[in-house]
């Protein structure tokens, strides 16, 4: 079997325990990667300022693919390289056929520097602490200057697997919907925006093809990319849809999944 050239991995749930943190082995792993001529790529649902964070704890460095794929961003120089927003017009109606259809339903807009919270939007995250204002009503969002990243979708009252299949019926045409895991969460992209086609045009620029690229995943916005990659891997207590769609499983978050593959690929 021969070395991959590129190696793609989500974060929480995947890459990063359950705490956030990197472990030693798996930031070894991701070194030994490196020396073995791979290069690393963050694929994750997160903002660049999540990014930004984990490079002030743990000196990591390269490429990450941000939002779901609307962003691709450097992450030594902090730098957005490439962006594909959710046009207004998309965002306000996906909101509107899914206030129809979901009960009690709450909207925030992601910039990719903060979160607008419309009223009934009552997910709030530790670590945004900072980066999430309050708007007084729902068509407050649509009037910001910033592009819209991600238009996010909560209730406290519904799952989420529900929640995600009533959302495409209802809006699948005008965006790209999934989840993450998140409590009652669902992500809303432009159309077509999906981690696997930015990932994917990025390994173009490179001259990589989907063969030579490992990916890890734990969620259904990792389907995408699982699908895609040549070499996929479900980590333990990943979601059933993934655990389902993926032969290839590895350890869990908490125990170092992601290390170990690498470790068995490229050598200790």
């Amino acid at each position: 079997m021969t070395q991959p050239r590129l190696i793609a991995t989500d974060l929480d749930g995947t890459l990063l325990r359950n705490d956030g943190s990197l472990s030693e082995r798996t930031r070894e792993a991701l070194d030994l990667a490196t020396a073995g001529g791979a290069e690393v790529v963050f694929v994750t649902a997160r903002p660049p300022r999540y990014v930004d964070a984990l490079v002030a704890t743990h000196q990591v460095t390269g490429t990450a693919v941000c939002s779901n794929g609307a962003l691709v961003y450097d992450i030594g120089t902090r730098t957005v390289l490439k962006s594909r927003s959710l046009e207004i017009a998309c965002a306000r109606a996906a909101a509107d056929a899914l206030t129809a259809e979901v009960p009690g339903i709450g909207f925030a807009v992601e910039t990719g520097h903060q979160v607008l919270c419309a009223p009934g939007y009552g997910l709030r995250l530790p670590e945004d602490a900072g980066a999430e204002f309050p708007v007084e009503r729902v068509e407050d969002l649509w009037q910001g200057k910033a592009d819209i990243v991600k238009l996010l979708a909560w209730s406290a009252q519904h799952d989420v697997d529900a929640m995600l299949a009533v959302a495409e019926r209802a809006a699948g045409a005008l965006a790209q919907i999934t989840h993450s895991g998140g409590r009652g969460l669902l992500e809303i992209s432009a159309p077509g925006v999906t981690k696997a086609g930015t990932l994917a045009e990025l390994c173009a620029a490179r001259g990589i093809g989907a063969a030579d690229v490992v990916a890890f995943g734990d969620m259904p916005n990792d389907l995408s990319i699982l699908n895609w990659a040549g070499r996929p891997y479900a980590v333990a207590g990943a979601h059933p849809a993934v655990l389902d769609a993926v032969q290839r499983h590895t350890r869990s978050n908490e125990d170092d999944g992601v290390a170990v593959v690498l470790e068995e690929l490229f050598g200790r």
